[in-house]
């Protein structure tokens, strides 16, 4: 087997010899990992399911409820910054203990709460729980998988997502109608304990994991160019990340994505129910067709990528393709805007999430790719720090649009517009995907 080269020449393809491939540990961990962004999505989505059941119980308006969406994106969105600077410095292992323990608390605190202000407070512990997840996967990754691998490793997490709402919206709603909403909401704090206890068990870094073997440490440690001085730098700092255009190319990008990725998760059931007037319990189980679809072009889109990378094409000019055209493809929401039954619309919000679902593990590997070394928890905080700013304003903006219009067609076409900054930045500021230079010391 020939080593990945990432300047993007040309190689021969892997060896297809089983004989000589090594232990699969490391795929061990991307399922833990993606279990947890199950997990994590779970816990988000079950805020949707409940739209009706807390109008009936608290009284809420539709603005108000695009507020309560956006209360966990605005503590995660705050927590990005600093937890990115965290991970570098306290691992991901302790991080990621003290994360999983919180989030399943907050579930457990939505289902006791007695009124909307705790219901509030509930959602904020949620978002600082849940804050390290994608930052600590992409780091994660970057320590267990050589490149050549990362963007099938990472389409496991990011399909999870997918995955999450396909069947976590019917099944929660179901609990939801025969149950009610804080058994709900209890169920996924139970589901979240577990998730817990089997992180603590089960992760660490490969250098202190002791079921690692040497023949799949050796795989993991050939693909990745060592320092040369045997020294690891010190973190470039915020500031320094921040002036970077591929750092930022990146984030806006990303945020154009989980714009319409939060506009679906959040509003996908309500819709349904009351754009196309159809019932509650089929409006759950609508919900889920788009993000079955999604899963499965976000897992082929990981392998796709990894397995043209692997023939020999070059690593940058697939990894920009797939970014640019996936999202390209998120612009079909604009299709939604005009139907009028439900078999329309769930055609073009699934070729819209579709294609968004098959570029964004492309995008999460990048973090470890332009990051300077020891700094890929930092740029994965920026980079989902975007994304949460997206998030909020595409839960509360959707919210007073349409309460304002009855429609849903402005929500839409805002984020098609947003989709467009972002490819635009993806090809003018990203530029080759390739590693920052480390910030200067000074003298």
């Amino acid at each position: 087997m020939k080593p990945f080269r990432p300047t993007g020449l040309p190689t021969k393809p892997l060896s297809a010899n089983k004989s000589s491939r090594p232990p699969r540990r490391r795929w061990r961990i991307a399922w833990l990992l993606a279990v947890g962004v199950l997990v994590n999505y779970f816990d988000r989505v079950n805020l949707s399911v409940s739209q009706a059941a807390l109008n009936t119980t608290f009284g809420i308006s539709t603005i108000t409820f695009g507020y309560l969406s956006g209360a966990y994106n605005w503590t995660y969105a705050i927590c990005q910054l600093p937890i990115g600077v965290l991970l570098d410095r306290f691992g991901i292992r302790r991080i990621g203990r003290i994360s999983t323990f919180i989030w399943s608390v907050a579930s457990f605190g939505a289902a006791i709460t007695s009124g909307i202000g705790g219901f509030f407070g509930a959602r904020f512990l949620l978002g600082v729980g849940e804050a390290p997840t994608f930052p600590a996967n992409a780091k994660a990754i970057g320590h267990w998988f050589p490149p050549s691998e990362r963007s099938s490793a990472t389409s496991l997490n990011d399909a999870a997502a997918k995955f999450a709402s396909a069947i976590g919206v019917p099944l929660i709603g179901i609990i939801l109608l025969k149950v009610g909403w804080r058994w709900s909401f209890a169920t996924t704090g139970f589901i979240s304990f577990a998730y817990f206890l089997l992180f603590s068990r089960m992760y660490r870094d490969p250098q202190d994991d002791p079921h690692l073997s040497d023949a799949e440490r050796r795989h993991i440690a050939e693909h990745i160019e060592p320092d040369p001085d045997s020294i690891q730098p010190p973190p470039a700092s915020l500031g320094f990340l921040l002036r970077q255009r591929k750092v930022l190319g990146l984030a806006i990008g990303f945020g154009s994505y989980n714009y319409v990725f939060y506009l679906l998760l959040t509003w996908l059931p309500t819709y349904l129910s009351t754009a196309l007037h159809i019932d509650l319990l089929h409006s759950f189980l609508y919900t889920g067709v788009p993000w079955l679809f999604a899963t499965a072009t976000d897992l082929m889109g990981g392998w796709l990528a990894d397995y043209l990378i692997q023939r020999g094409y070059d690593p940058s000019r697939v990894r920009k393709t797939f970014i640019i055209c996936g999202t390209a493809f998120g612009l079909g929401i604009l299709g939604a805007v005009n139907a009028h039954t439900a078999t329309r619309a769930l055609i073009w919000i699934s070729i819209s999430i579709g294609g968004l679902a098959a570029a964004a593990p492309v995008g999460w590997s990048i973090p470890s790719m332009i990051a300077p070394r020891g700094s890929v928890g930092t740029v994965g905080g920026i980079v989902n720090f975007s994304n949460q700013i997206s998030a909020i304003t595409a839960s509360i903006v959707t919210g007073y649009i349409v309460s304002i219009t009855h429609s849903y067609a402005w929500a839409f076409g805002i984020s098609a517009i947003y989709l467009v900054v972002g490819i635009a930045s993806y090809i003018f500021l990203l530029g080759r995907i390739e590693q920052i230079p480390h910030q200067p010391i000074p003298a």
